[in-house]
């Protein structure tokens, strides 16, 4: 703890309300001589613009990133309190908490730390500053998993968020803070437009480096190139010297801020008696230019200036381009994080009046009636209640075609109001609309580790072991080969240092993968499970429900069958415009079926009402248009207006609903739950790639095979209930089958969580989606095609990588042992080889 007692004391208890607590704080604040307003240390000369925080109504300075990240968690936590009325600063590094006692009273009590799965443990995301490379992720996930109470720790790569579940009884959060502020991160509860300005801050810091790592590895090249073209003896000593001194001053910026990176990195890995993989490069780096500092000093010998430089740029570029392709695998989640609006316009007097208030997204409650302008995103779910548009789904289910959505359509949270201005009735708090529950789904993503990422990452961090231990054997050979003299010894060893590529082990499996679930998100495919595409690569078994997963699982528009003398589109948009406010399923079918038809000839009856509208429970309805009683609905209902039903066929399953007019009969609508248009090809291309495909429903055993049938299904089973599913699933299992399984509702919670892996159809029940590896946003079942395919090219594409990845490595470090690489080659080969693995991953993204 530190000496407190020539420091302005801190705000102290008893201030008469919050508002006289907040100006104490300012006014104390104001007084503060230059140091932490968290510990109290003083500010060093070198701390960055961002160690602040707003705290008491101004920024408040901080002295380091720890503080930084404690006290910003304490204010996202609404715990600003603890400031208002602490009588003592913060323990500092030194001490043993990081988090006041306070804020750990806050983690009982708050219900988003709640573990959903086991209701005694928390979990909560973080965002973790300083991700440099994937031995970051391997260096934090090995410090937090050692931590007693930690359950678990996962850190995805490519959006650089940290997951973490630990026992309230063993762990408080400010025990994972301060295991990972004492390896060199800093974390916060997540947020999105923050972490955007993290990410960006981030990569503007790393082009500064490498600026000056190109602009001193080009102004070495001057000093030494005189050195390189002269003949012996021609270049003066006293030049020679000069040069190497100005060679000295001009590479020290490179040492001293461009490859800080680096030495952070092997800094952190040592301090947490780990060895990451920054810890051969900091070393090559430091005996490189340690050498050539002594042979500057003693007038002669070997420089490696030129090779230190260019080695620092050509490793910055590539983790530059790690960090581009990380961010791009990640863009997709991340504009899923932005695209829920901040605010919405409530109409408090709707219908009486169309005065609009502007208010948070997140206040809105369930039937309060808001107006959603043209290119605005709808706040929440919600019903149309006034108005027809088009909603851009691009975002929610990668639909580039606007979606026509008139009165009584419902509205998702998060989609674009691409067209007119409309009104709506929230139906499901932002808390709780489509867009939320997926970014709840995409939360539980990149969480764990697919086995083949998990295998690389413990080879490179024994290789990094291995490459240490073989780095000493060959300084120590040459050493005693040349008489025991380090003339060649050392530029080789440090050749070994450098040349090695344990990173490319390590980015062969997270970038491919993040590259491959980034586009699957773009198609409509959220992967939400690990083992998702290795898993469904590997399936023998491709198991489909069929009622909402093969079928539609609702009504639609089979067959119109005209029964006088009106034409087919005229009766359809009659039928749509008595069912326009009714939210019977088959009515939402007839007026989906006109809304479609209606687009396809450009809207010409788009302003059809029906008036005095009247629907008779169980029967139809009916309603006025054109000055003229129409009837839609049963034979028995409509015939009481328009006699005798006429002899017509009626397609078999379908449900007839007919329209009549006066004395006259119109049309007969054939509606059923027709099969996917899509089934078809899907069940093909499994079929074709020698996939065992099987029907398995809860339906009657004849239906079931009906539409197995229709689809050249081998195995149907019907009649199964939701146990019985199950067991079918698991007998599959116990005979050595990988089951896939594909489907909708509720009922197919349990199946689809004990399946290998899991697909829940996008439209489904919220239980489904939370159960399953992976949800089809789009609504198509031809979705799972493209999930398979993607699966099997992103497979290819880790294994290319690990073998590029090994192949370099067994190649590259014997000729580096051997003397045939110096030590800039070396730098050379090694960014080419992190390079060539991102740049392989990233073809993914394009469809390559």
């Amino acid at each position: 703890m530190p000496d407190t007692s020539t420091l302005t004391p801190p705000p102290v208890l008893g201030a008469s309300s919050p508002a006289a607590a907040s100006a104490a704080a300012a006014a104390a604040a104001a007084a503060q001589p230059a140091g932490c307003y968290h510990c109290g240390l003083p500010i060093p000369s070198n701390a960055k613009a961002e160690w602040k925080v707003h705290i008491a109504g101004a920024d408040q300075a901080m002295c380091c990133p720890g503080c930084t990240a404690v006290a910003q968690t304490i204010m996202d936590l609404g715990q600003e309190s603890y400031y208002l009325q602490r009588s003592e600063y913060a323990a500092t590094a030194e001490g043993a908490q990081v988090l006041p006692p306070e804020l750990q009273l806050y983690d009982n009590a708050d219900p988003r730390f709640v573990c959903s799965e086991n209701p005694g443990e928390r979990e909560t995301t973080l965002a973790v500053d300083g991700i440099r490379c994937a031995a970051c992720v391997w260096l934090i996930e090995q410090r937090l998993n050692q931590l007693p109470g930690v359950a678990s720790a996962q850190l995805n790569v490519a959006t650089e968020r940290l997951y973490v579940r630990w026992r309230s009884d063993d762990c408080r959060p400010g025990d994972i803070l301060a295991a990972l502020h004492t390896i060199g991160y800093a974390a916060y509860p997540y947020d999105a437009a923050r972490h955007s300005e993290q990410q960006q801050q981030a990569q503007r810091t790393l082009g500064r480096q490498l600026f000056v790592a190109g602009l001193s590895m080009m102004q070495v090249m001057m000093y030494v190139a005189p050195a390189y073209m002269a003949e012996d003896g021609t270049l003066d000593d006293n030049m020679a010297q000069l040069m190497r001194w100005a060679s000295l001053l001009l590479t020290a910026p490179a040492i001293f801020y461009s490859a800080l990176p680096f030495w952070r990195g092997a800094w952190s890995s040592l301090r947490a008696r780990a060895l990451g993989m920054d810890v051969p490069v900091a070393l090559g780096i430091a005996a490189a230019f340690g050498a050539s500092v002594l042979a500057t000093f003693q007038g002669g010998g070997e420089v490696y200036y030129d090779s230190v430089t260019m080695f620092i740029f050509l490793l910055l570029c590539s983790r530059y381009l790690e960090l581009r392709a990380r961010r791009k695998a990640g863009a997709a989640l991340e504009r899923l994080q932005h695209a829920l609006p901040a605010s919405a316009t409530v109409l408090a007097d709707y219908p009486a009046s169309q005065q609009g208030t502007l208010v948070k997204a997140a206040a809105l409650e369930v039937d309060q009636v808001i107006m959603i302008k043209p290119g605005e995103a709808v706040a929440a779910d919600c019903v149309i209640l006034q108005g027809r548009t088009a909603l851009d789904l691009s975002l929610l289910s990668g639909e580039s075609a606007p979606i026509a959505k008139q009165v009584g359509d419902q509205l998702p949270g998060g989609a674009i109001n691409a067209s007119n201005m409309i009104i709506a009735r929230v139906t499901q708090r932002v808390q709780d609309s489509t867009l939320s529950n997926l970014v709840k789904l995409i939360d539980r993503a990149g969480r764990d580790k697919p086995r083949i990422a998990q295998w690389a990452d413990d080879v490179a961090a024994w290789f990094v072991l291995a490459l240490l231990l073989f780095a000493v054997a060959t300084f120590g050979f040459w050493f005693w080969l040349d008489g025991y003299s380090a003339t060649r010894a050392w530029p080789i060893a440090i050749a070994v240092l450098v040349v090695s590529c344990p990173c490319a082990l390590s980015l062969a499996t997270p970038t491919a993968l993040a590259a491959g679930t980034d586009r699957l998100l773009r198609q409509g495919v959220l992967v939400t499970g690990a083992q998702t595409l290795e898993t469904l690569h590997r399936a023998s078994h491709i198991v489909f429900d069929k009622t909402g997963t093969l079928t539609y699982g609702r009504p639609v528009l089979q067959q119109t069958t005209t029964l006088g003398l009106m034409e087919e589109e005229f009766c359809l948009q009659v039928a749509a415009a008595l069912d326009a406010a009714s939210a019977h399923p088959l009515a939402r079918a007839i007026v989906q079926a006109a809304s479609a038809a209606d687009a396809a000839a450009s809207g010409a009856r788009a302003d059809w009402h029906a008036a005095a509208v009247q629907e008779v429970a169980g029967r139809g309805v009916e309603g006025v248009l054109h000055n003229r009683l129409y009837r839609l609905g049963n034979a028995s209902f409509v015939a009481e207006l328009s006699g005798p039903v006429p002899e017509h066929a009626v397609a078999d399953g379908a449900t007839p609903v007919y329209l009549g007019v006066q004395d006259q009969w119109l049309a007969c609508f054939a509606l059923h739950d027709g099969i996917r248009a899509e089934a078809a090809s899907t069940i093909d291309y499994f079929r074709k790639a020698g996939k065992t495909v099987v029907l398995l429903s809860g339906d009657h055993e004849a239906l079931a095979r009906k539409v197995g049938d229709q689809l050249g299904i081998s195995t149907t089973i019907g009649g199964y209930l939701p146990d019985e599913k199950l067991a079918f699933v698991k007998k599959l299992q116990q005979g050595g089958a990988v089951v896939a399984m594909v489907g909708d509702g509720i009922n197919d919670a349990a199946v689809l969580s004990a399946a290998d892996v899991s697909f829940a159809m996008g439209a489904g029940a919220a239980l489904a989606q939370a159960h399953a590896d992976a949800v089809l946003l789009s609504g198509r079942i031809d979705s799972v095609v493209d999930s398979a395919d993607v699966a099997r090219r992103t497979m290819g594409v880790i294994r290319q990588n690990l073998w590029w990845a090994s192949l370099y490595n067994g190649v590259a470090i014997p000729a580096a042992a051997l003397g045939w690489l110096n030590p800039w080659l070396s730098g050379v080969g090694m960014a080419l080889s992190s390079a060539v693995v991102v740049a392989n991953a990233l073809r993914l993204r394009k469809g390559a």
